[in-house]
């Protein structure tokens, strides 16, 4: 009798192709799994894709869940896998390495036609194939699919491109010319995209959206989470998944490590499940160092939000909190590079001078700046002030401290794009008192609903509420203000790291 042996399974040891392209842990796989309901097991005329297969792991954990379920069906094992092989179980590979990676893990044999291939087909590939595509230069620029960086990836026929099919083809449904019941998988993240540094567009809801053209009956994808508040170039898909009321189930992960042992990919992951034939809430469960909390059933959209509340626990506090409409502390806080001057910038004295007066707080060590080089910002200088790192410290392994601590900054003060300004200030107690609001827990809270990245622009202040900061505010205080009860403060601390002011 045909035996397939998956223990011990070297699929848990893969080495990521990259933070954009990671391998799927199995049990990870047979969660999302898990989602569907158990009667597609013993359906022997199911049919499934993974459109971005790398390992081959979903296909395989598909495989073994059909070898139990449809042995009623048709008892002869080898008669079976081959049914499975052939007629219910396809993938579309990534890159042609990737291919012959899942093409051994499902075939046993990296050609599908190859003496070690537990199912004969008639040509290498079987039902799991390569696709080439190409880049469409759409501007001269970018390509119109993916907006991928023509200078990055346009390449020699012997190169990978990363041209990747699912969504390099105005019909992707003609790939395999059929319909599918379950299109999951775990697709490419981002794609370099010629801007500055490391600049990046995502990807991964382009693969979403083409397969919802498929029409399946189930949908599954693994997806960073940075979709809920923020992330480039998402407002749309964001926009479009909080009104879709077909995703039925989500399992959201703060710390990526969680999922990926050894990747930080801030913001978080999730998986999710969509089903053509539901229309309702989504049951939305939240896990945090391997735990998981009881599932809720709710909307993914609140009414006057646009962003999507992680926590289950957050409604409350949320609720409480917008109950007195007040304004948003957002309003008060500059855009990138309040001062117009870049990280880089170099044009500074490491010590005060009559032409360089101007203290310019900077990544690494400070320096002074003449106030000529500012330009139209100079109004700002002598103003009462007080500056936030842009960036948000450490990894998201929690409890986190959300933001880095405040700097009130006197008169000739000026700033890189390294910091957001607060302000202008009237006083220096409005700077004081607004720095020590800014290092209480309810307000690095109330910046974690809406964080989604590292990076900590205006918006994601838009839930801090302003006050009057002629007093001083500590957490006693606020949660007294906005009624937060014991078991909220203490979901609130779970979180946020507290800051000791020194």
């Amino acid at each position: 009798m045909l035996k397939i042996p998956h223990n011990p399974d070297i699929l848990t040891c893969l080495a990521d192709l990259s933070s954009d392209e990671v391998f799927t842990p199995p049990y990870v796989v047979n969660k999302m799994l898990n989602q569907l309901p158990q009667e597609i097991w013993s359906d022997d005329s199911a049919t499934f894709l993974d459109p971005v297969s790398k390992s081959g792991v979903f296909l395989r954990e598909i495989t073994k869940r059909l070898l139990d379920g449809l042995e009623n069906n048709i008892p002869d094992i080898e008669q079976r896998l081959e049914h499975i092989l052939k007629k219910q179980v396809f993938g579309i590979a990534t890159t042609r390495l990737t291919s012959q990676i899942s093409r051994r893990t499902l075939y046993c044999s990296k050609n599908a036609n190859g003496k070690y291939s537990i199912v004969s087909f008639e040509d290498e590939e079987g039902n799991l194939k390569y696709f080439e595509s190409e880049h469409f230069w759409a501007n001269g620029k970018t390509c119109k699919y993916c907006g991928a960086s023509r200078d990055l990836y346009q390449r020699d026929k012997g190169l990978e491109s990363y041209a990747y099919s699912f969504i390099h083809e105005d019909k992707p449904e003609e790939l395999f010319n059929m319909k599918f019941d379950v299109i999951i998988g775990n697709p490419p993240y981002q794609m370099s995209d010629g801007g500055a540094g490391a600049s990046a567009g995502p990807i991964y809801d382009r693969f979403i959206q083409s397969a919802k053209r498929l029409k399946p009956r189930f949908m599954s994808f693994i997806i960073p989470a940075r979709w809920y508040n923020g992330g480039k170039g998402l407002d749309s898909f964001r926009h479009e998944m909080l009104h879709d009321k077909r995703i039925s189930k989500l399992h959201d992960f703060q710390d990526t490590n969680d999922v990926f042992p050894g990747l930080n990919i801030r913001g978080g992951i999730c998986y999710f499940l969509w089903e053509r034939d539901h229309n309702g809430p989504c049951e939305i469960t939240n896990h945090r160092s391997k735990q998981q909390n009881k599932p809720i059933k709710r909307f993914l959209k609140e009414d006057k939000l646009d962003i999507f509340l992680r926590h289950n626990e957050s409604l409350s506090i949320y609720k409480k909190v917008t109950s007195f409409e007040e304004e948003s502390f957002s309003v008060i806080v500059s855009s990138r590079k309040p001062f117009g001057l870049p990280t880089n910038f170099k044009e500074f004295s490491q010590s005060k001078t009559k032409t360089h007066d101007v203290k310019l707080y900077r990544y690494g060590e400070n320096g002074y700046i003449s106030e000529s080089v500012i330009g139209k910002y100079k109004k700002l200088v002598d103003s009462h002030k007080v500056f936030v790192p842009y960036a948000s410290p450490g990894d998201d392994s929690y409890p986190h401290a959300i933001l880095s601590k405040p700097i009130i900054a006197s008169s000739k003060t000026a700033c890189t794009e390294t910091y957001l300004m607060i302000g202008p200030l009237d006083s220096k107690t409005q700077c004081k008192n607004i720095a020590d609001y800014m290092m209480t827990s309810f307000f690095r809270f109330m910046v974690l609903l809406s964080k989604s990245t590292q990076h900590i622009t205006s918006k994601t202040y838009n839930l801090v509420p302003i006050l009057d900061f002629e007093q001083s505010w500590t957490d006693e205080k606020l949660f007294k203000k906005y009624n937060i009860d014991n078991d909220e403060i203490e979901f609130i601390n779970s979180l946020i790291k507290k800051v000791e002011k020194k």
